[in-house]
């Protein structure tokens, strides 16, 4: 195929230079209703390029086929059988490709470290999970995804599972041996999902960890405004193999997603895609070598030091780093990320990825420069010298794996949907969760519909928020109290 074309940027240029009148949605008439104090915001260009896909870019019947082309042009560049486009983000195309595998109170395999989104769709099939635990680092407290041997070891004792998710790479860059959990899979007849929302980049250089195509994982959803350079929303799925069908996986992707998908996120994923076939080399040989400049500059600051494959790869730990993920513990500097964070932005604008009891982190793409790294060296070394300044640091109550680790004792859906009770949280232990109460970022639940609390992980996150840690999809944000299942009512 020819990968200079990109069809629906194409398609909306043409649509520009010959506009049509439309007496169809988006009810703004390409800006003309549009107030000018939002005009004056967002820019004209968003509203003449805001325009129906079917029916409006693409006519009544799709008979330009502009859409398809461009997924069958993604998904050469990448190597897949399959893609598809999703303008409601990698929240939906998981839940879409979860539903294309296990169905209401079939078994799949999920490792315990998957996002929220993982978490609903679970809730909304009924499936029953199968918890596969990450690999846990006890002295820098923190969660590398499960390995190979912990899939095969719930394959042997779930031989019923209709497959298996493993999220690779997670926010921290850390990756998952996916050869070797696609292998255990496929040894047993049954697909593999990687939800590898934080490597849309890794399809496009060599020196990148292995993306999940040419592991052998048969569907893989990834984020392309994450670590890409299209919107917000802009998700992208591929499919290869013939242990999931492609008229199942677009039928549910139907089930879920919008009738009325953004042309603009539809045409920046074009972009995107030609870009990278194009120039994606050149550009991440410069993102890489930057990021290396970065992690040794960052290095040489005192109290911070820069994870790197000697902290988060090798035996018993994570198979792989994304290197552009710069993870940086600032725990000798007396303070927490959550901290360190907030006055980062307060005091020089800049914004961090993820902020935890001792971490910070910079996510680089191919758009970094040393515009942006500059102020970023700059501010980390004044926050250095202020970092006594801050203040002490309120202590998180961080308990073992094994105390972290809490019993599924009814289905998430079941939990989620019954009959519920709002109860304080120093009663909350040895109670069932109903709803997820997530740490954000990264994501990942620390309790779960269905999961029973105990004591460690309520004072786990309650020690968090009084540090900083932010918990936005409980009921009750601050925590002073739990949803849980009501129990009288609980057959």
């Amino acid at each position: 195929m020819d990968q200079s074309q990109a069809p629906v940027l194409e398609a909306l240029a043409a649509w520009r230079a010959n506009p049509q009148t439309a007496f169809t949605p988006p009810g703004h008439k390409q800006g003309r209703g549009v107030d000018p104090r939002v005009l004056a915001a967002l820019g004209a260009g968003v509203f003449r390029s805001d325009v129906l896909a079917t029916g409006g870019l693409d006519d009544r019947t799709t008979s330009r086929g502009i859409l398809q082309h461009a997924q069958e042009l993604m998904a050469e560049a990448v190597g897949a059988d399959h893609t598809f486009f999703s303008t409601c983000g990698s929240s939906l195309s998981v839940k879409a490709a979860m539903l294309s595998v296990a169905g209401p109170h079939e078994h799949l395999l999920v490792g315990r470290d998957a996002h929220k989104s993982v978490v609903a769709g679970l809730i909304l099939a009924g499936i029953r999970p199968i918890w596969v635990d990450p690999i846990w680092d006890p002295d820098l407290h923190l969660a590398h995804p499960p390995s190979a041997d912990a899939y095969r070891a719930a394959l042997d004792e779930h031989p019923d599972a209709r497959g298996a998710l493993v999220t690779s790479p997670t926010p921290y860059g850390t990756c998952a041996d996916l050869a070797s959990i696609a292998e255990a899979c496929h040894d047993r007849g049954v697909p593999l999902i990687v939800d590898e929302a934080w490597g849309a980049h890794l399809p496009f250089h060599p020196s990148l960890p292995s993306w999940a195509m040419d592991a052998g994982a048969d569907v893989c959803v990834t984020s392309v405004h994450k670590m890409g350079s299209a919107l917000e929303q802009s998700s992208v799925f591929h499919l290869q193999g013939d242990l999931v069908d492609a008229a199942v996986l677009k039928q549910r992707e139907d089930l879920l997603g919008t009738t009325s998908p953004s042309v603009l996120i539809h045409a920046a994923l074009d972009g995107w895609r030609r870009q990278m076939v194009q120039h994606g080399r050149a550009l991440y040989d410069d993102a890489l070598d930057l990021a290396h400049d970065l992690r040794g500059r960052i290095d040489d600051l005192a109290g911070l030091h820069v994870h790197g494959r000697a902290d988060f790869c090798g035996p018993d730990r994570a198979a792989d780093l994304d290197p552009l993920q710069v993870v940086i513990d600032l725990s000798a500097l007396g303070t927490s990320g959550y901290r360190a964070g907030d006055w980062l932005r307060s005091h020089h604008q800049i914004n961090l990825h993820v902020c935890d009891h001792r971490r910070i982190s910079a996510q680089l793409t191919h758009a970094d420069d040393t515009t942006s790294t500059e102020p970023l060296l700059a501010a980390l070394a004044e926050l250095v010298d202020v970092a006594a300044d801050l203040g002490p640091t309120p202590e998180v109550h961080l308990p073992s794996p094994a105390e972290l680790r809490l019993d599924q004792v009814m289905l998430p859906r079941d939990a989620f949907f019954g009959p519920t009770e709002q109860v304080p949280v120093e009663k909350a232990a040895g109670r069932i969760a109903a709803e997820m109460i997530t740490p954000y970022p990264p994501g990942i639940p620390a309790a779960l519909p269905g999961e029973r609390l105990n004591e460690d992980v309520l004072e786990y996150l309650t020690s968090g928020l009084r540090a900083g840690m932010l918990i936005p999809d409980a009921a009750d944000s601050k925590l002073h109290t739990v949803r849980v299942t009501d129990e009288r009512t609980t057959p």
